[in-house]
């Protein structure tokens, strides 16, 4: 079972985004789940929500306590809330923000990690462009398939279909393939600098 672990803030579409990922795995044929834990109700306020996905039925129905994968939306959360806690080692994490690990002032999780899955995204100004909003959770889904592999841009595009019509979701399907595009660009360059050394 892969587990993914969403961190954002009320109204940034944290729960939106989690139902999405569910859709497009169920779409490629695996069972999936989603759910959101909410502190404070309101708008800004942290949120989380948690999206699993496995080759049979899942029966699990609590938090994800040990993610496989973290997509963080709001990076002003990384200093006010444990969002890497119980991360596997192995693990992804797509964080909605154009600047680096270190610029964020979280080197010290890259280390001993597999670079090749820790990536950043400015998914809120791919939105922006695209949707007219920064509301970057499809975005962050193109960005995550990319990354992970684990559901693919079509179903991501299909699910975006299942969620949204007309413009808005012409819109977070071009978001989201902006952000599958940028994801893969500099995943490659990462692999380049890699095999220079």
């Amino acid at each position: 079972m892969f587990q993914v672990r969403i961190h954002g803030r009320g109204g940034q579409g944290v729960v939106s985004g989690a139902e999405m990922l569910s859709i497009a795995a169920f779409l490629q044929g695996n069972y999936a789940q989603a759910f959101p834990s909410f502190g404070s109700e309101r708008t800004g306020a942290p949120v989380v929500a948690f999206c699993r996905i496995a080759d049979r039925e899942i029966r699990l129905r609590e938090p994800v306590m040990q993610p496989d994968a973290l997509i963080i939306q709001d990076p002003t959360l990384l200093h006010q809330v444990d969002v890497f806690g119980g991360l596997r080692q192995d693990g992804y994490v797509l964080i909605n923000t154009s600047r680096s690990f270190e610029a964020l002032g979280i080197g010290e999780i890259a280390t001993g990690r597999r670079a090749e899955r820790l990536c950043t995204v400015p998914a809120s100004e791919l939105a922006l462009q695209h949707v007219g909003r920064p509301l970057p959770n499809a975005a962050l889904l193109g960005g995550f398939a990319a990354l992970s592999g684990k559901v693919d841009l079509a179903s991501v595009a299909a699910a975006v279909r299942e969620k949204f019509s007309g413009k808005v979701a012409d819109g977070n399907i071009a978001a989201a393939t902006a952000a599958y595009d940028f994801v893969q660009r500099k995943m490659q360059e990462a692999a380049h600098v890699a095999q220079a050394m």
